[in-house]
């Protein structure tokens, strides 16, 4: 169940990395009918696999056999939602046909919503096609909408946080604090606000999750009253102990959410009350207790925090090795993508690739021996784990899933069964469990401090300097030598020269844009003023920075293009004319007032002082 949080995830990532192109691919008949296409083709292949179980198991061979080939489905086809939902969006280019709408682009996370259903969709046409053999196969007696609505209550709470998060940015955008939306643009303004934020979610979104997830308090009774005598034995308290009517509540499973006692939920299927003997159940809220008492819950949101650590200290790489592997742009070209789309596609595959190896891998491996730990936590309790071992094997009979069957947050029940029959027969095993725990932690925090000092130099240091200018660099580069005759590339070209402090470049491409643009204001602007201020006084040329700021402000008298005069002015004696031109760019500007009255105030006090 949970790889398909995985799977939501990956599909709000296909979303969210998606970059818009200059048009949509194709018209808006061919990309309707190619979306009702794609669509039915997917609904088809749905239903003529299940139906193929529905027609093997009628035909008398043993759901058993069948069940392999059920779950793989299940798989199966939420990857192939993906997929399509990957075409939709960057096949199609769907998302190009909302990015005009006012309402869309004042509150961007309603756009997002309607994609996230669409996704929704695809898997909920793969749960309705998998209902029939799904009764056939575990003997579950619940209606198709039940069916269907379980899987889509449970797996939404995944993008609760993403909702809060998204739409919280809307809304602080919708203000008119400047200072807050500057703070919250940079590194460390979105790093804060993201940890602020993921706190107060991990404690509070139990509270919420479980009121999606349908749950009503355990009545009073003998079942409650042995789940609470054990969470005061271990000291354990919840802010409610619920029945938690997942797919119908026929589920032998039980869990805990929440950090805090007071948004802390312990959870119970009623089949797990009606199958398990008391000793049974004992074991499995020990199982739970112990994710409490070993801190779990809090390492994963840890866990949650070193995704995006590493995301924010290596995404900056992987975008140069895009740019900078020029085969696989070029085969990406080669495919029907431009540059900037190539480059878009890539680093949301790069993206998603680095999510899932994370979570499938890292934060797998610690889930899995998380679980293993609360399994042996049990000794802690109880003499025995006997009764846990009879559990999980009820669970694979009762599910009609093999005890082999692999899963990545959990060892497979025979290997979880193999684990606790050694330690019946030797306690420490149980200790050799915390010590890999220990082990690993202390090695997973080694690899996060290695890659945040990779990524400080990359963000922010010399590193990251050189490499963010070579980066710019050769883009340009690239874009003027498919386009040569485009003035604003070499325009772009000589600004980021001159930022980079390479002013005999910046000339060189100032100059190459006014030879294919000699009316341009901006790059007559840009010159002028390097030709003004330029730090390296040897390339300073008064006389050309007058006649290029004249010719500038002729054509276009902005603000920041009279300041340009005024300073020319300045630098050629012409203290009145600098002042007057200074007092009308003060009087047109609307932003930056503090400069001009500035530079209005440099002229005033030289002209004072050179009386």
């Amino acid at each position: 169940m949970l790889g398909n949080f995985i799977f939501f995830i990956i599909a709000l990532l296909v979303y969210a990395t998606y970059q818009p192109g200059e048009a949509p691919r194709f018209g808006p008949a061919a990309t309707l009918l190619s979306f009702f296409l794609l669509f039915f083709i997917y609904t088809i292949i749905c239903r003529r696999y299940y139906d193929k179980i529905t027609e093997r198991y009628r035909a008398g061979e043993a759901a058993s056999q069948l069940t392999h080939r059920f779950d793989a489905g299940q798989k199966r086809f939420t990857i192939y939602a993906l997929v399509v939902f990957t075409i939709d969006i960057y096949g199609l280019n769907l998302p190009d046909y909302f990015r005009f709408t006012p309402v869309f682009q004042t509150i961007p996370t309603l756009e997002a919503l309607i994609f996230l259903a669409l996704f929704i969709s695809y898997t909920a046409v793969a749960w309705n096609a998998a209902y029939t053999p799904h009764q056939n196969l575990f003997g579950k007696t619940m209606s198709r909408r039940a069916y269907i609505t379980g899987h889509i209550l449970f797996n939404l709470p995944v993008l609760l946080p993403w909702l809060a998060l998204s739409t919280l940015i809307d809304f602080i955008n919708l203000l008119p604090f400047e200072g807050l939306k500057q703070f919250l643009g940079t590194t460390y303004g979105q790093a804060i606000y993201f940890i602020v934020f993921l706190f107060l979610a991990a404690v509070l979104a139990p509270a919420i999750i479980q009121v999606f997830w349908r749950c009503r308090p355990l009545p009073d009774g003998q079942d409650r009253r042995l789940i609470e005598a054990l969470c005061r034995r271990t000291g354990v308290k919840f802010a409610g102990i619920l029945r938690w009517p997942l797919f119908g509540g026929r589920m032998i499973t039980a869990g805990v959410m929440g950090l805090v006692a007071r948004f802390r939920y312990l959870l119970v299927t009623d089949g797990l009350l009606q199958i398990l003997s008391p000793e049974e159940i004992s074991t499995v809220i020990a199982h739970e207790l112990g994710h409490v008492k070993k801190k779990h819950l809090l390492f994963y949101l840890f866990f949650l925090g070193g995704y995006m650590f590493l995301s924010l200290s290596i995404l900056d790489l992987i975008i140069f090795f895009i740019i900078y592997s020029r085969p696989v742009t070029m085969l990406m070209e080669a495919m029907g993508q431009d540059r900037a789309g190539a480059a878009a596609l890539l680093f949301s595959v790069a993206t998603i690739i680095m999510f899932v190896v994370y979570f499938r891998y890292i934060f797998g491996f610690f889930m899995r021996n998380f679980e293993r730990q609360a399994d042996t936590y049990v000794y802690s309790l109880f003499n025995s784990a006997k009764p846990l071992i009879s559990t999980l094997k009820k669970i694979a009979f009762t599910s009609g899933q093999p005890q082999d069957k692999p899963n990545w947050h959990h060892f497979s029940i025979r290997e979880r069964i193999a684990y606790l029959e050694k330690c019946e027969s030797d306690r420490r095993w149980v200790a050799r469990q915390d010590r890999k725990i220990k082990k690993s932690m202390a090695l997973f925090i080694i690899a996060m401090v290695f890659v945040g000092a990779i990524g400080y130099q990359v963000n922010f240091g010399e590193i990251g300097r050189r490499l963010n200018h070579s980066f710019f660099e050769k883009i340009l580069l690239r874009e003027i030598e498919k386009n040569p005759g485009n003035p604003e590339l070499y325009r772009a070209l000589g600004s980021s020269y001159y930022k980079w402090k390479k002013y005999s470049s910046a000339i060189e491409f100032y100059t190459g844009a006014l030879a294919m643009a000699p009316n341009d204001a901006e790059t007559l602007n840009n010159l002028a003023w390097l030709y003004a201020t330029c730090e390296d006084k040897s390339l300073r040329d008064p006389g050309q920075a007058l006649n290029l700021a004249e010719r500038a402000a002729a054509i276009d008298p902005r603000a920041h293009i009279l300041d340009t005069l005024a300073e020319s002015y300045y630098i050629n004696g012409r203290i009145e004319d600098a002042t007057r031109t200074a007092q009308e760019a003060l009087d047109l500007s609307r932003e930056n007032r503090s400069y001009y009255m500035g530079q209005l105030e440099k002229f005033r006090q030289y002209r004072i002082k050179n009386r």
